[in-house]
């Protein structure tokens, strides 16, 4: 179906709703790449006119990539709510933008159209709505989970502790989880990206973590970024898993491009919950993904890469995640120029997924040939904290020494927490009183020579040293 719209005297003609999407979208290096972006502001404009009028029923009844060709589009469709749906189902695109902002739409009205809600009606109503628009809505928007930590309470955030390591050195990878518990980061969970994906070398670092939170009696939940095949064939061998991981795409071509598929995903997320080590909750699954995954594996079907995105979402949806993250700015310039592409993307992607009902955080991040820096990364940072972000991924000094990229230093916590009141979650907030790490107004104490914390806590590395 073609859609016409004026601006400034000019008409402007779009093929489909494709089309549509994707010339609505904020100006990115990906989209532009890819051929599928606005030629100008004003055709941008005359797109989103057009998005505004489209009713939300539009995009139950016709599917950007078809039903027969894609699991994850039959997956979207045949777990829409309907009942869930009535309610806004007569709105328009621009309806539901006003809907969503109103001041009588409150957290309980938003998660209970969650269910009704697919990812290409969250990823046009982003295109109609400022940074301002996506920061108001996901602050009163309230997704809890939980396995040994409650992640989602408002007031709180989150982070995970990424002590990566070049060479997966056990040394080294305890010396950066004790640098980042004496900064009170790893609530979310302490996560690992091996630099050498296979089964047993993830065992190895799984039983070192493990051996550390039993010791110190951590209420936390620990990862291993390996492969979720890999992670089905650890739970196989009774290793101390607590989290599977896995990449995932918009589509069903990009998610075999990842060596997954929903089946798969399925299978470890049983055996996950068969082993039963949460304390609190039973969420064990962890997901990230990225604007972008699913045109450099030229899956994307001609759709523009933010809807690709909100279509993963779906995917982690439907297996209850603790943690879905964006990182936001991995991928790299050819996809998210600058600065404000990345803040803006960062942005949509933390709204888009908890208007869908996930525990959204992001790793606020970029590559060292994209232009930004780490200026870009405290604005990111400040408004995903204000718009209620779930968790934050911190590492040693901003510095990925192994994934080589750039993201957020563990001291960051400590800014947002004294600045903006945010809180880790409540059971790792008790540990830190006990270890007797939390001052006063909430930040963490600071060491001084003989402090029996560090004490307690340094011995561990007598353990791998």
């Amino acid at each position: 179906m073609a859609y016409t719209s004026d601006v400034g005297g000019q008409r402007f003609a779009f093929r489909d709703l494709k089309h549509v999407m994707a010339s609505a979208s904020p100006a990115r290096s990906g989209d532009e790449l890819a051929g599928l972006a606005a030629a100008s502001a004003a055709e941008r404009m005359a797109a989103r006119a057009v998005l505004a009028d489209l009713p939300l029923t539009r995009f139950v009844n016709e599917a950007l990539v078809p039903y027969e060709e894609d699991e994850v589009t039959r997956l979207i469709i045949d777990t829409h709510d309907e009942r869930a749906f009535a309610p806004i189902a007569h709105l328009t695109v621009g309806g539901f933008r006003d809907w969503l902002l109103s001041n009588e739409v409150g957290a309980e009205a938003l998660g209970a159209v969650a269910p009704a809600l697919t990812p290409e009606m969250v990823a046009a109503v982003s295109k109609l709505m400022r940074n301002q628009d996506l920061i108001a809505v996901a602050s009163k928007t309230r997704v809890t989970k939980a396995f040994r930590t409650t992640v989602g309470l408002p007031g709180r955030l989150s982070t995970r502790l990424q002590p990566n390591h070049p060479t997966d050195d056990l040394r080294g990878v305890a010396a950066s989880v004790l640098d980042g518990l004496l900064f009170g980061a790893g609530d979310a969970t302490i996560g690992i990206n091996p630099a050498t994906d296979n089964v047993p070398n993830a065992i190895e670092l799984m039983k070192m973590l493990d051996e550390l939170r039993l010791r110190y009696d951590i209420p936390t939940q620990t990862c291993v970024l390996t492969h979720v095949t890999n992670s089905i064939e650890i739970i196989n061998r009774n290793a101390p898993l607590d989290l599977v991981f896995q990449s995932v795409a918009g589509s069903e071509a990009a998610n075999q491009g990842f060596g997954i598929n929903l089946a798969i995903l399925k299978e470890a997320h049983e055996a996950a919950l068969s082993l039963k080590r949460g304390t609190i909750g039973d969420n064990v699954m962890y997901f990230e993904t990225g604007q972008g995954a699913a045109l450099s594996a030229n899956a994307h079907h001609g759709i523009d890469q933010q809807t690709m995105e909100v279509r993963a979402y779906a995917v982690a949806r439907a297996f209850d995640p603790l943690l879905v993250n964006t990182v936001v700015g991995f991928i790299g310039p050819e996809y998210l120029y600058d600065g404000k592409q990345i803040i803006r993307a960062g942005l949509e992607d933390h709204f888009c997924g908890k208007l869908l009902g996930l525990p959204m955080g992001c790793d606020v991040c970029y590559t060292n040939h994209a232009e930004a820096d780490q200026d870009d990364m405290d604005v990111l940072m400040t408004l995903l904290t204000n718009a209620g972000c779930t968790f934050l991924i911190m590492v040693p000094g901003s510095d990925d020494i192994m994934l080589n990229y750039q993201s957020l230093a563990y001291h960051d916590i400590l800014y947002l927490r004294s600045v903006l009141g945010v809180r880790a979650a409540p059971e790792f907030e008790a540990w830190l009183e006990r270890m007797n790490m939390v001052a006063p107004d909430g930040g963490i104490r600071e060491l001084r020579p003989g402090d029996s914390r560090l004490l307690t806590l340094t011995d561990q590395q007598t353990l791998y040293v």
